[in-house]
């Protein structure tokens, strides 16, 4: 685990996990925990990309440490886990879409890796990071999933699969630790216009990726959704925010968004 920046190791000072923090709404929320005065841990599995934004966050006056990390790796993340001194609040937002394929011509590689980084990823983080955000006495779970939790459409069942994983996760979780100084919240972000998000989706085509937002003022950013985690973690410690989904004004369902000549 690399420090970028002299932490303040009181617990004065809460402490954030952030996953799949090297780029897009993981990187924003990282910067944004960061601003309202959390030592961020930044894990993702890029060096470079995580080392970026914990030098932006100290550039910014807030505080990091960095620790490279693939959440699909149990045996890794309970090494992440043993080495962390404490926990407040997790951010469970690794996660990602692959192909686009209709279910008859499906790879089911594709649904296995979604599946896998977006619902096993944030159990082995949750599982590991459980006892520590307990000791807190106010810890925070977050899992960001996605409109798809709720809503199919062709060519995205397996995120859409892997998706409502992660929103059954957090209901699941809430209801087991009623009564516990735990809070779990899900986030579900519709249209994000991101720099990776849809390029990945696509194979790397950059013009499939840039036609999903062709005509929509305005999508939403990461930077957008970073704003709602944040307030969300950030309210009284009695005050639980079960779902939040966010949309862009011009977006009212998967199949109903606005797009202008």
């Amino acid at each position: 685990m690399t420090d970028t920046h002299h932490a303040d190791t009181t617990r004065a000072v809460k402490t954030a996990v952030v996953t799949g923090a090297s780029s897009g709404i993981g990187a924003a929320t990282a910067r944004a925990l960061a601003q309202e005065g959390f030592h961020v841990t930044l894990t993702a599995r890029r060096v470079d990309r995580l080392e970026a934004v914990a030098k932006e966050i100290q550039g910014q006056g807030g505080t990091a440490r960095m620790f490279p990390l693939d959440v699909t790796d149990k045996a890794a993340v309970s090494a992440f886990a043993d080495q962390l001194p404490a926990c407040d609040v997790l951010v469970n937002n690794a996660g990602g879409a692959y192909g686009t394929e209709y279910v008859e011509n499906a790879d089911p590689g594709d649904w296995r890796s979604m599946y896998e980084v977006n619902v096993i990823g944030a159990l082995h983080m949750t599982q590991a990071l459980l006892p520590r955000l307990r000791a807190s006495g106010d810890g925070v779970v977050v899992v960001l999933s996605s409109t798809a939790s709720f809503t199919c459409y062709e060519g995205g069942g397996g995120y859409s699969t892997a998706k409502h994983g992660a929103h059954v996760l957090a209901e699941t979780l809430r209801l087991e630790v009623c009564g516990e100084p735990l809070r779990v919240i899900e986030i579900a972000p519709g249209m994000v216009h991101t720099e990776e998000f849809s390029l990945n989706r696509y194979r790397g085509d950059l013009e499939k990726a840039d036609a999903v937002y062709d005509g929509v003022p305005r999508p939403l950013v990461a930077e957008d959704v970073a704003d709602v985690v944040t307030w969300a973690v950030t309210r009284p410690s009695h005050v639980n925010v079960d779902l939040l989904v966010v949309r862009p004004r011009a977006q009212a369902a998967q199949h109903k968004v606005h797009r202008t000549a």
